[in-house]
């Protein structure tokens, strides 16, 4: 395992680089358009461009790597993002700002696409789930360390976005030096939205319902914090140490659905996020708020709501066939992704209606809305505890090419080989 991982570190070096840079310039974004009076709604519109971007990647930047190889890709890739971010301060304008963020979003799925692929290709049996928990690790500290940087210059000048530039360029640099053979593409199965509605609602709903909420509180938590009056540093601490809650929270809410029906932890997660964004909207609304509370209740909102997307997956797949998995995790990806272009169009709706605080009360009658689902809709149809596949965290933005190191996906792909043989002797 330990020559693994040194195999892996420039490869790892990399990741760092660039989750740390473009989640850097994401919190930058926000917090430049507030700081320049754009009306929260402009902004919403401006930041959910990169979703749209990163949803179109998803589908289409395979095929490029296809064609010219994953080291030419992630060249092309790295550089017109790099590009894309020296562009922003040219002209603070928002159709441009929307462009230049549906562009980011596009090549940075392509990047995240190759370097999960060649990260997965030293995965085997052996050491697939530590590889699997490394890689999360690695990509939740990289974006909490990306708001950490926002503390490092003004954000109303022009040197963020080159500190953002110079850390994608220096991503490219380990990559572009290794000996290790590129890895190949597997082309996975399509399974429809509809298709998978009808036979997992809640996690249909419970992937883009964490879409949404993780989307909008990236957008649109730099331009809470900023309008609350945070300082830099505060407004650091708000956005990083609420994905480092979604961190810690992730290992005792995994125990958790491996020891309990998951259909109701889903439920109890979605209610207790939904209080804790109410508590966080109310405590926001005082002049003299505790800035201590407010990250208390921020985090723990944070932390329930990034669980919410590998719980729905788990509850996708217990109901499965060997053979779907793969395809409705996909699916699973897209229904996250047309939930992230909503979140930031929603929540900047209420924050123009009600101030900053309709960030959180936005959040909370989402919350509030998949709790009722689940309580009263389709899809309570769900194996005993007994008969749950084994639970393993993990995040949408860190998965695109993760398919062949995930041990959920590989358990189920095995079972189906060891089927076919009994198939064809019956």
């Amino acid at each position: 395992m330990r020559q693994t991982i040194v195999s892996l570190s420039s490869l790892i070096v990399s990741i760092i680089l660039l989750v740390m840079g473009n989640a850097y310039l994401m919190t930058l974004l926000g917090l430049r358009l507030s700081i320049e009076e754009f009306s929260a709604s402009v902004i919403g519109w401006i930041l959910a461009f990169y979703s749209i971007g990163f949803v179109a990647g998803t589908l289409y930047a395979g095929r490029i790597i296809e064609k010219v190889g994953h080291i030419r890709a992630f060249a092309v890739f790295a550089a017109v993002l790099t590009a894309s971010i020296l562009a922003y301060p040219m002209a603070i304008e928002a159709s441009l700002w929307g462009a230049l963020r549906a562009l980011g979003g596009f090549v940075m799925a392509g990047l995240m696409i190759v370097m999960e692929s060649w990260f997965s290709s030293r995965a085997d049996n052996r050491n697939r789930a530590s590889l699997f928990a490394i890689y999360q690790i690695v990509f939740f500290l990289s974006t909490a360390g990306g708001q950490v940087l926002i503390r490092v210059a003004d954000p109303s000048g022009f040197i963020p976005f080159s500190l953002a530039a110079v850390l994608v360029v220096l991503a490219l640099t380990p990559l572009s030096l290794t000996k290790r053979e590129s890895p190949s593409i597997t082309k996975s199965d399509r399974l429809s939205l509809i298709r998978l509605y009808r036979t997992s609602p809640a996690g249909t709903l419970g992937a883009l319902i964490a879409g949404l909420l993780i989307s909008a509180f990236y957008a649109m938590g730099p331009v809470f914090a900023d309008r609350i009056g945070l300082d830099l540093q505060q407004l650091s601490n708000f956005m990083a140490s609420a994905i480092v809650a979604a961190m810690l929270l992730a290992w005792p809410i995994g125990r958790v659905c491996d020891r309990f029906d998951r259909y109701r932890v889903m439920l109890v997660v979605a209610v207790v996020a939904g209080l804790s964004s109410l508590i966080a909207a109310f405590i926001s609304t005082f002049s003299d708020y505790s800035a201590l509370a407010l990250l208390l209740f921020v985090g723990l909102y944070m932390g329930l709501s990034a669980a919410i997307y590998p719980i729905a997956v788990a509850i996708t797949n217990d109901l499965m066939e060997s053979h779907q998995v793969t395809a409705a995790s996909t699916a699973l990806l897209l229904s996250y992704g047309v939930g992230s272009i909503i979140g930031p169009l929603l929540s900047a709706l209420f924050m123009e209606l009600l101030g900053a605080k309709g960030l959180f009360i936005s959040n909370a009658l989402v919350l509030g809305g998949l709790s009722l689902f689940m309580l009263l809709g389709p899809g309570r149809d769900h194996p005993e505890v007994t008969q749950q596949e084994h639970y393993y965290t993990t995040s949408p933005e860190a998965g695109l090419g993760l398919s062949e190191l995930d041990p959920r996906y590989t358990e189920f792909e095995q079972s189906a080989e060891a089927e076919q043989p009994q198939k064809q002797s019956d």
